[in-house]
């Protein structure tokens, strides 16, 4: 991260704050990491250069789909058979906590429509049937389809009946107010520095915290806190559009398509979300931490649009955007410490998936932290070997 003189000392005298868990980063999985770090005893403030859910969290689609973001049988060639089991296990996990959340704030609009997994080829409905199959053998009761159950052209499809769709800001949200955590927002953090045993010294625009233990939640924007994270996070864009609100529904469930790569949803007040279209697009959409939507991608996602959903062609965009993904090098989360920075931890590069696989990440990291449990498939160590 690169401040000016100026900005570095807006004070001769900042304020300090003693704290005891500073969490980084206010979107989902940094309001879930204060939720567990108070289940385990201890208190939460969360910092954050925006405010909740303003990055990722509240610029996505809101797909709850349990699994990683890979086909399943992919994902046990990629990590093996039994960390694709946890990983699966983690999202379930996750998704169980959201729904809690959900249940006992009242105040989330969430929908468990399911969502369908579809093929855009036939090449892609072959790789979705042995998905299915590899589900099948480990218990997982999926629904393959070998033709579109939506008849808009598509060859096959995995259903996920116990998957959902929510508004992830009113989620966000609701996992602050269950955290009981204190939020200093529009707070921009310049630099995190031990300075003793549990004692870290973390410099903001607004303060200098010193805090017992830091757990790092900025996902995208970690590789501006930390070089350990540089080449480990790869900031990359996503983007979305969505319609004027339509006279019926013209889709169930979440639906995504051509390997994860285009998503597709309507929205609680009858709007078609679409998103995705970065495939093709990858230099401009790869390592970028610029939320600009580009006239490549809408375009697009507008011709996607017209291909799949004729009926709501030509009714008009009502907003577009970007979001900025904090993607691992391996597909999978991370979990662990800053090198030799051992109280100051993270939960970082979600793969585009945070809402699948954050809270139970978020809760592990806040364990491997405080009582330094082992996070499993999640530990970043796998990437230091």
């Amino acid at each position: 991260m690169t401040i000016s003189i100026w900005q570095s000392n807006p004070s001769d005298n900042p304020p300090v704050r003693e704290v005891d868990v500073l969490i980084i980063g206010a979107g989902l999985v940094g309001c879930a990491a204060a939720y567990f770090v108070r289940q385990m005893g201890r208190s939460a403030t969360i910092t954050d250069m925006r405010d909740i859910a303003l990055g990722a969290s509240g610029r996505n689609a809101g797909f709850m789909i349990t699994g990683p973001d890979t086909y399943y049988h992919h994902a046990i060639e990629r990590y093996g058979h039994a960390a694709a089991r946890e990983v699966w296990t983690i999202s379930e996990r996750t998704h169980a906590f959201w729904k809690s959340i959900a249940r006992q704030d009242g105040g989330v609009s969430i929908d468990e429509c399911g969502s369908f997994l579809l093929a855009e080829s036939a090449d892609e409905a072959r790789e979705l049937q042995q998905a299915a199959r590899a589900l099948h053998a480990d218990g997982i009761d999926a629904v393959f389809h070998d033709r579109d159950p939506f008849g808009r052209g598509y060859y096959a499809a995995i259903e996920q009946p116990w998957d959902a769709a929510v508004q992830p800001v009113q989620l966000a949200q609701a996992v602050f107010r269950a955290s009981g955590a204190e939020l200093i927002a529009n707070n921009e953090v310049y630099a995190i520095d031990p300075i003793g045993p549990e004692c870290v010294r973390v410099a903001s625009y607004r303060c200098v915290f010193q805090a017992r233990k830091v757990l790092i939640c900025a996902n995208a924007y970690a590789p501006r806190l930390d070089p350990y994270f540089t080449g480990k996070v790869i900031p990359t864009r996503g983007q979305c559009l969505v319609t004027e609100p339509l006279p019926e529904p013209i889709l169930r469930g979440c639906g995504y398509s051509d390997y994860g790569y285009m998503y597709y949803r309507m929205t609680f007040d009858n709007r078609l979300l679409i998103g995705g279209a970065r495939k093709n697009f990858r230099a401009m959409e790869h390592d970028t931490t610029d939320d600009r939507t580009t006239a490549e991608v809408q375009g697009a996602l507008e011709a996607y649009l017209r291909a799949r959903f004729p009926e709501a062609a030509d009714t008009p965009i009502a907003r577009r955007w970007a979001g900025i993904m904090g993607f691992s090098a391996d597909g999978l989360p991370l979990v662990g410490s800053l090198p030799g920075k051992p109280d100051v931890a993270f939960a970082v590069g979600f793969h585009g998936h945070g809402l699948a696989l954050g809270a139970a990440t978020a809760e592990r990291a806040a364990d491997w932290l405080i009582n330094g449990a082992d996070p499993g498939v999640l530990n970043a160590a796998r990437l230091d070997r």
